[in-house]
């Protein structure tokens, strides 16, 4: 319609976490207005969820181009980038002030949760004139009223954070499962259990379920309370025959904070810190003051009772408010079908992962695009750069940059985390002590980033990588190799 063509209506974000914003940035610079809807009451809300922990990477490599552009021109002072933020410090030191920019702010509607996208006038099965007709972006307000919005484009850049993994076999939840999270006895991931939480775990039974970073920074911090807090006991729970692929590469890791995790991991496991199930997979849930886990184990059934459950077994996205849209996605992992191939777990790292845009992210719906880490549906190797490359391609194809957006060049350092899992040590060690990568067959390498939000990236994990150190290490996945997890069972 004519006001599409005149570009009057607006580019709808969905979710104003760093990729979210990032797009918002790029839609401004290329004189776009973008209008931002994000769920919770401020920018990048759901980090919230995870604010306690420290990201593997560098602000150096958390900070889109031209949202840095925006900044810089309003005076702001950049983080030490080569220091590792918090969720806190990502959103103190970076997304507030983004969002608090005259522009950028007046494009932003908080409390906002968008639950459907389609077409004005048309439905899913109605083609005439699709392309030329404006999406309707229905809100939904704290108050419980809800807004049409009209958009000539919509990027959806909502994340997983929202939508985590359920604990049972076959991608289902167990029998019981839904019961224990209402009585409280499942928690949210990563909680904050050492710090505002520490009263809830102190002197219990906890049982982390999960291989990624997420599931070793939760044990790392249980330890911790555990050293202080008698009668604190640990146990953890993963699907696989080993727990190793937790450990990542250790003192060889091309990043030094994540293979410190790794390395505390294992001492932990060794002194007998923790308790570790292998091969357990769960099978239902009992609630009566405590939680009953029932299992299957190689050596038959098993119930184990626990004060308190912590899933970290990663995210899926969620598509309900997609559902007028027409969307080509890839049957396994549930992210466009193109991209799909480029990243399933089952044959692909992340240093296998080629740098992609609006071509690739297009689905046959005209002008929707889904970015970030709900981009990647099921697979756990999200980069938040990647993210980033994602909305700068997409807001020039949106401007009639065509050669801008195919153009798509992603420059990335040597070495790389291949895990989009939230977590990292502690007390990670300098980035300057990291050793000097051998990168011969790493491929493409990878930006290290871990982020999340229902408005910002979530982590995505049950499986971490590993990444190329001076030899590769064969724990979990490595960079720059394909095959992904096939390579551990042809190995």
């Amino acid at each position: 319609m004519d006001q599409i063509a005149a570009g009057r209506l607006p580019v709808v974000v969905i979710g104003a976490g760093p990729v979210g914003l990032a797009a918002a940035a790029h839609l401004l610079e290329r004189g776009l207005e973008p209008l931002v809807f994000e769920a919770g009451p401020d920018a990048g809300a759901a980090i919230g969820g995870w604010a306690q922990v420290r990201l593997f990477s560098p602000w150096r490599y958390n900070i889109d181009a031209a949202s840095r552009r925006l900044l810089k021109s309003a005076g702001w002072q950049e983080p030490a980038l080569d220091s590792l933020p918090t969720g806190a410090e990502l959103v103190r030191d970076y997304l507030g002030p983004l969002a608090q920019l005259p522009d950028v702010a007046a494009s932003l509607r908080t409390s906002s949760r968008v639950v459907s996208v389609s077409r004005k006038g048309l439905d899913k099965t109605r083609s005439k004139d699709r392309g030329d007709t404006p999406f309707l972006v229905r809100v939904l307000r704290t108050d419980g009223t809800t807004e049409d919005h009209l958009a000539r484009a919509v990027i959806d850049a909502s994340g997983t954070w929202t939508s985590p993994n359920p604990l049972g076999q076959a991608g289902l939840p167990a029998p019981g499962e839904a019961e224990a999270r209402a009585a409280g006895l499942i928690t949210d991931p990563l909680p904050d259990v050492a710090g505002r939480e520490r009263s809830r775990f102190a002197g219990r039974h906890v049982l982390v379920v999960g291989a990624g970073h997420s599931a070793a920074n939760t044990l790392l911090s249980l330890s911790e309370l555990a050293a202080e807090a008698p009668g604190t006991r640990i146990t953890w729970a993963v699907r696989g025959s080993s727990a190793s692929s937790a450990y990542g590469g250790g003192a060889l890791d091309g990043l030094p904070a994540r293979g410190a995790l790794g390395t505390r991991l294992r001492s932990l496991v060794e002194t007998g810190a923790l308790d570790v199930l292998t091969s357990f997979t769960i099978t239902g849930f009992a609630t009566s003051g405590r939680l009953e886990v029932r299992g299957s184990t190689p050596g038959g059934a098993r119930s184990l009772s626990v004060d308190l459950l912590i899933p970290a077994t990663g995210f899926r996205p969620n598509l309900d408010i997609l559902r007028e849209l027409r969307l080509d996605l890839d049957p396994a992992v549930e992210a466009p079908k193109a991209l799909g191939p480029l990243i399933d777990p089952e044959f692909h790292s992340c240093g296998t992962v080629e740098p992609h845009g609006r071509a690739v992210l297009a689905h046959p719906e005209q002008d929707f695009y889904i970015v970030g880490m709900k981009s990647y549906g099921r697979a756990p190797t999200f980069l938040m750069a990647t993210g980033y490359e994602q909305v700068r391609s997409i807001a020039a194809a949106l401007a009639g940059d065509r050669r801008a957006a195919d153009q798509v060049e992603l420059v990335l350092p040597q070495t790389g985390v291949c895990s989009s899992d939230i977590g990292a040590s502690r007390d990670a060690p300098s980035p300057a002590a990291a050793p000097q990568a051998d990168t011969s067959g790493c491929g493409t390498a990878s930006v290290p980033v871990e982020a999340g939000s229902g408005g910002t990236e979530s982590p995505a994990e049950e499986e971490s990588v590993a990444c190329c150190g001076p030899t590769p290490v064969l724990l979990g996945f490595p960079t720059g190799f394909a095959h992904g997890r096939s390579a551990e069972r042809d190995g």
